[in-house]
């Protein structure tokens, strides 16, 4: 294998560590919120998904005029952002369920079909995060520059067009709830 594939995979077990801890942490600390009331925890894992926008556009903009050490760490603050967006996303959707439901009351309601669409969106972002972490990979092997950044570019797209997915989704969440 090369270096490239095992640090995307050693940077992909970091998030996902990362993001586990961050759910435990916030079930620990926070408790589950009421069920059939809108999770504050979206607000917060919107504004994550924001940043890493903001942090990966910025990476583009680094990498487009050669300036190697900020396009490395804007891209890493994409990660972190991704990682805050997974941890504080799982509490949220674990936080839409009541803890002791009957299997009539789970497959009922418009939970279940929102839960469905955040999850759908999580997976996409598991793809996203992965490219991340493969595109983080290759630029600590130096293979991004002002000449060719094709691999940043899809990568920042893909994680805009997950943003406006999201916000989609939140605005189904509010007419639905």
């Amino acid at each position: 294998m090369s270096r490239a594939v095992l640090r995307s995979a050693a940077i992909t077990l970091l998030v996902a560590l990362g993001s586990s801890l961050i759910t435990l942490s916030l079930q620990r600390g926070l408790g589950r919120t009421r069920a059939g009331v809108f999770p504050p925890a979206f607000l917060f894992s919107s504004l994550s998904l924001l940043l890493g926008s903001v942090s990966l556009q910025r990476s583009l903009y680094w990498v487009r005029r050669e300036k190697q050490r900020l396009f490395r760490r804007w891209l890493i603050i994409g990660l972190l952002c991704g990682t805050m967006f997974f941890g504080v996303q799982t509490y949220a959707l674990q936080s839409l369920f009541p803890p002791d439901r009957s299997a009539a009351e789970a497959s009922l309601g418009i939970t279940v079909f929102l839960s469905a669409l955040a999850t759908l969106h999580a997976m996409h972002f598991v793809v996203a995060v992965l490219f991340l972490a493969f595109v983080t990979a290759q630029s600590s092997l130096d293979r991004y520059d002002h000449e060719y950044y094709w691999g940043v570019t899809v990568c920042a797209w893909f994680w805009h067009g997950l943003g406006i997915a999201w916000i989609a989704i939140l605005c189904v969440f509010a007419i639905a709830w």
